[in-house]
């Protein structure tokens, strides 16, 4: 199928524009929370373009978008996602034979989910699709959050270390972001370590080399070590890890991303769709019904036995989560985090992990115009996640559910 067909077919699902206006635009939060751990009530956000122009306190009308009875808050950031994962026509988790031109299809619509959701940037880890979708978002053809990929993941567990160094410079030869690397087997599968620390030690710091950052898939105490002595940059899920793990982390300055809120259970709860696909086994089902009643604690060990830890927050959304990306934070609020903490690690804490803070993730001025406005009071009760009604990125409207919220003026 020619290129051409795929672009055609995603383009389509774009759909209207989105609202964007160049005189001053006023936004009025009966709460605000800046995403660094701030927060004020009426207040006033001034954006011009696709920057913040000004946060102020007090209610200074005129407003376009009137939100005194909501929280406004930066727009969400996910550092783990796969956006090209769907469901096929018979709505199994397989695209093996599914046509490319239906798969676009599925791609904007996971897009667009997850825009709608709140999340105006994601990191979407591990399809080559992804440099597509990539471009096509920052040039306005598609609808969704900023896109930044890995592009293909490092996988080979006969890779010699000079031929780990050569898979990172492809991949900065191709324009990926980072660097995605396997080092340990699925939880389904043990979790145990895949790769030498050598390897683990060329890819780490071959990215460093090429100005990439690596985000490791680490289980376990041994595959962790490894990822901890190759200085790479964040362990991602960490789920069969013990607490001097986590404090070998935070003392070596590793970034963590637990994935603790929406991976699993969106694996049970799409049971059928999964089951007899690749290592979704029967039997992996049974392990993970198991699994999942010991996350709670699991995560309770994860942000408590080392202060020092920097937690990011990643969904690692697949198909059936799409625009659910939140409760993931919801999750790890419900289970022992204060609700601020939860919020900043989806907005400040990741832009400054995606090498984006300069731009993105806090309400402040300069910063680019990613705000979302929810329905409620999220450090009272985190589920207003969920009750996204307002959507701007970089200064352009993309949701505004008028009946969900105030009016504006």
């Amino acid at each position: 199928m020619k290129v051409a067909f795929v672009i055609a077919a995603v383009w389509a699902l774009a759909g209207a524009q989105a609202f964007a206006a160049d005189a001053p635009v006023r936004i009025h939060a009966g709460l605000l929370i800046d995403g660094t751990g701030a927060s004020m009530k009426d207040a006033t956000i001034t954006v011009q373009g696709d920057k913040i122009a000004a946060v102020e306190q007090g209610a200074k009308g005129p407003w376009a978008f009137n939100f005194a009875k909501a929280t406004v808050l930066p727009g969400l950031i996910d550092t783990h996602v796969h956006i090209t994962w769907h469901f096929n026509d018979a709505g199994r988790a397989d695209a093996e034979g599914y046509p490319r031109e239906k798969q676009a299809i599925k791609w904007a619509e996971n897009l667009k989910k997850t825009l709608m959701g709140g999340y105006t940037t994601v990191q979407s880890l591990g399809s080559p699709d992804d440099l597509f979708l990539r471009a096509a978002l920052a040039s306005g053809d598609l609808i969704g959050p900023r896109l930044l990929t890995s592009s293909t993941a490092f996988t080979s567990q006969t890779a010699t270390p000079d031929e780990a160094r050569a898979f990172v410079r492809a991949r900065k030869a191709e324009g990926a972001d980072l660097v995605k690397m396997f080092a340990s087997k699925s939880s389904r599968d043990g979790g145990g370590a895949t790769l030498s620390a050598e390897v683990v030690a060329a890819v780490c710091d071959e990215a460093r080399k090429q100005g990439l950052r690596v985000w490791v898939h680490a289980h376990g105490d041994d595959s962790i070590q490894r990822v901890v002595a190759g200085k790479c940059t964040t362990v991602v899920h960490g789920s069969l890890a013990t607490a001097p793990t986590f404090t070998l982390m935070a003392n070596a300055g590793v970034m963590f991303e637990p994935t603790v809120g929406v991976v699993v259970q969106n694996y049970i709860a799409h049971e059928k769709d999964y089951t007899g696909i690749g290592n979704y086994t029967p039997e992996a089902f049974v392990a993970m019904k198991a699994f999942v009643k010991g996350i709670p604690q699991n995560w309770k060990t994860m942000f408590s036995t080392a202060p020092k830890l920097t937690i990011l927050s990643g969904s690692d959304a697949v198909a059936g989560s799409e625009g659910h990306n939140a409760e993931e934070i919801i999750f790890r609020v419900q289970n022992g985090w204060p609700a601020m903490e939860g919020i900043v690690s989806a907005t400040s804490r990741n832009a400054k992990a995606i090498l984006l803070d300069k731009s993105i993730g806090a309400l402040k001025p300069g910063l680019q115009a990613d705000i979302i406005a929810v329905d409620g009071d999220p450090l009272s009760d985190i589920t207003a996640l969920r009750r996204v009604s307002f959507v701007m990125k970089g200064g352009k409207v993309y949701r505004y559910d008028a009946g969900a919220i105030a009016q504006a003026n």
